[in-house]
């Protein structure tokens, strides 16, 4: 049997190889989706399921790969591939599995569907993505969530939340944030910087639509360059002025922008760390980072992670989820 732990430890494996890329699932070379289709059905046919030619195959196949290995499979097997493996797979293995069996766009739309769903809210969800994704992928999310769910992304997230904090998460998937731009608005810079901090530490209360305003519309780059000049006119960074100004939903939202805008990597790395650090390992937060940018930007994440933590992500993975995370059957 397979531990979870060693499919995740797969995908950010390649994070040392030389590939300038950031991802670490990059096309196989001397790819054959049909040899691929056919290890993944003696797998699945073998008694007590062989979970690891499962792993072996899928882990280090780009998505375009593995919808290619799936329809060879329905040529061969007259099944879908996805239904036989979730017939064959259980529990977190199984999730991981047919995580991997969605592009990113699809499987972050799926990711956000599952957190506003039924009673209650998965806020940790709805705010990882929606405030880490750039507008490209959220553009491509709106589309893939439209196309799987027949509703829009806007509507629902409006439905499920609220105030503020349903306000900011809007116009961040309303997607009007600027391109970068290779001219830098000095002016601008000191503008905006300003009216940060004129709409919060400078008075009494926050005014929030303008915060909203300028960090959903202007470019990462132009942010980047807001948030050193704003520490000229408050006593705190931007981030030591969210937690004075703002509670709950809304400050952790405000807080993931400002982390993914200064390094994004490093954010995801901090998630994978306070994830796996404790007795019990976050196994969702977990598989969900691994999953969602393993075909994105894994590669620097772990990078990242070797540089703030001191150990590789692979590694960490292997000790600290293992012991946590149930067997597949």
């Amino acid at each position: 049997m397979a531990m979870v732990s060693e499919f995740l430890g797969q995908l950010a494996l390649h994070a040392g190889t030389s590939d300038p890329k950031f991802p670490t699932v990059v096309p196989a070379l001397d790819f054959d989706p049909d040899r691929d289709a056919t290890r993944i059905e003696n797998a699945i046919k073998t008694k007590g399921v062989d979970e690891q030619t499962i792993i072996d195959v899928l882990t280090k196949r780009t998505y375009p790969q593995r919808r290619e290995i799936a329809f060879a499979y329905e040529r061969r097997a007259k099944k879908d591939m996805i239904s036989a493996l979730k017939g064959a797979l259980s529990g977190p293995l199984e999730t991981v599995m047919l995580g991997l069996m969605k592009s990113t766009a699809q499987y972050d739309a799926s990711e956000i569907k599952g957190s506003i769903k039924g009673l209650g809210t998965d806020e940790e969800t709805l705010i990882e993505i929606l405030c880490s994704r750039s507008n490209d992928e959220l553009v491509e999310i709106k589309s893939v969530y439209k196309e799987l769910f027949k509703k829009d992304l806007e509507k629902d997230v409006a439905g499920d939340t609220s105030g503020n904090f349903c306000k900011l998460l809007l116009a961040l998937v309303q997607t009007k944030r600027a391109d970068p731009s290779s001219i830098v608005d000095y002016e601008k810079i000191d503008t905006d910087a300003r009216a940060l901090y004129d709409a919060g530490v400078k008075i009494k209360g926050t005014d929030v639509t303008t915060w909203i305003s300028i960090m959903s519309e202007r470019s990462v780059p132009h942010l980047q360059k807001v948030f050193q000049r704003y520490k000229s006119y408050s006593p705190y960074d931007m981030q030591e002025s969210i937690v004075k100004e703002v509670k709950g939903d809304l400050q952790r939202s405000f807080l993931v922008l400002v982390q993914c805008f200064e390094n994004k990597q490093l954010f995801f790395a901090k998630q994978l760390h306070e994830a796996m650090k404790s007795k019990g390992a976050k196994e969702k937060v977990v598989t969900r980072i691994i999953v969602s940018r393993c075909e994105v930007d894994l590669k620097k994440i772990c990078s990242e992670y070797k540089a703030t933590f001191g150990q590789s992500l692979q590694k960490t993975i292997m000790v600290s989820v293992l012991y946590n995370l149930p067997l597949a059957s």
